[in-house]
């Protein structure tokens, strides 16, 4: 219970609010506000070379819930996930004991996703409760969407606009609803807790300098005590510059890590970023080359980020979401490119280690997404990465097919 003090705190402040108002009518909370229907099915493939059994998994993630309308800038919303299993279990969703078999990370469950009071003004916005945090492109902190179960977090949102073009952002968080909950107590462990329990501070200021230059300063100081015993607990300092121009786009950001929160490592690495695009005539192309720095002293000490939506960064096989000890090189080309109405998207990505000379291996991600014609809200999706290892983890294979329906 302790997991929805904020909603009820939320619920509570709601209810304490004054009936008498007379300038907006209170009714505006129910009578403008509109149902939430997703449903989402997958079927996940995995073929990895070692000992284990390859994977089927096929689940659908049901979300139902309620976005109220604002009544003096106030509003709320609710929203319950259940994740089912269809078929056999012939996969490792890190809850189900099938260990023989590769990970799905989909465990069965059902959960409240988000329970929150929002409190909107021309000056900004509030949130408290469980909620949704994506800052900036979700490298180091974000929802997880892609998984079945999202990452959603428990706490306090605060974003101040004091001026055109600037958005500070401040958020307290007590708890994190991990990919890997609910929580069945028998297999929650320190590397895949359903609940990550501790203090964490995110500090992010956003400045529109120029319609192509928007810069971005953050610290987050993340104080994860049950996740590998207390060993990502850290303190993130960085600055991103990003934007766009005559079909041109960039990013270039700098971070570095220290320890903090009683992390029993002595951390200390940086992050590098740089990146260039060109669109042209619906098409998208990007190079780029991302830095994640190692550490040879005793312990990982590498670069890490917990909280990030790590499927977005570093191959879709997902074989770098524990950076390793020597850090990770990832120079990579993407393409979009519209087609029969949908999209395709390719990446090819080379991972060497930061520190040393060890060549990790290749990737090769292709996906093609598009909305299924005759029924609103309908999209469909296939997609499929190959992982090719040399110095690091085994040769990897993952397909999947996915329909979702949003209402």
């Amino acid at each position: 219970m302790a997991n929805f003090r904020y909603s009820l705190l939320s619920l509570g402040i709601l209810a304490a609010l004054p009936h008498a108002a007379t300038a907006e009518d209170i009714g505006n909370l129910l009578r403008d506000g509109k149902p939430i229907i997703d449903l989402r099915y997958r079927y996940e493939h995995v073929d990895q070379d070692n000992a284990l059994n390859n994977a089927n998994a096929q689940t659908l993630r049901t979300r139902v819930g309620f976005q109220s309308g604002k009544w003096y800038g106030l509003s709320a919303l609710i929203e319950a996930d259940n994740v089912s299993r269809l078929g056999d279990a012939a996969y490792n969703s890190t809850r189900n004991g099938q260990t023989d078999y590769s990970v799905v990370a989909d465990p069965d469950g059902r959960e409240i996703n988000q329970a929150l009071l929002r409190y909107d003004h021309a000056l900004g916005s509030a949130v408290v409760g469980r909620q949704r945090i994506n800052l900036d492109n979700q490298r180091f902190v974000g929802g997880v969407a892609w998984r079945q179960n999202e990452q959603t977090y428990d706490g306090v949102l605060a974003q101040l606009k004091p001026i055109q073009g600037m958005t500070l952002s401040y958020a307290y968080l007590d708890n994190i609803n991990t990919i890997f909950g609910p929580g069945n107590g028998r297999f929650d462990g320190p590397a895949n807790p359903a609940n990550i329990e501790g203090h964490s501070h995110l500090l992010n200021l956003q400045y529109q300098f120029h319609p192509a230059v928007l810069a971005t300063l953050y610290q987050y100081r993340l104080g994860l005590d049950n996740l590998s015993g207390g060993n990502q607990s850290s303190s993130t300092t960085g600055l991103r510059l990003s934007g766009a121009h005559s079909g041109f786009n960039y990013a270039l950001e700098y971070a570095e890590q220290k320890d903090w929160a009683d992390n029993p490592l002595r951390l200390d690495s940086d992050y590098y970023l740089a990146e260039l695009g060109y669109t042209w005539k619906g098409m998208q192309f990007k190079v780029g080359q991302e830095v994640l720095g190692g550490d040879s002293g005793p312990g990982n000490r590498a670069f890490q980020t917990p909280l990030a939506t790590k499927h977005a960064f570093q191959g879709w096989a997902d074989v770098f979401l524990l950076t390793p000890a020597g850090g990770v090189e990832d120079s990579y080309l993407t393409a979009t490119l519209p087609l029969l109405g949908g999209n395709l998207q390719a990446w090819y990505h080379n991972f060497r280690a930061d520190t040393g000379s060890s060549r990790y291996g290749e990737e090769l991600d292709v996906s093609y997404g598009r909305a299924i014609p005759g029924v609103k809200g309908l999209t469909g999706l296939v997609k499929y990465a190959r992982y090719d290892a040399d110095d690091f983890s085994v040769d990897t294979d993952k397909f999947w097919v996915q329909m979702q329906y949003s209402f």
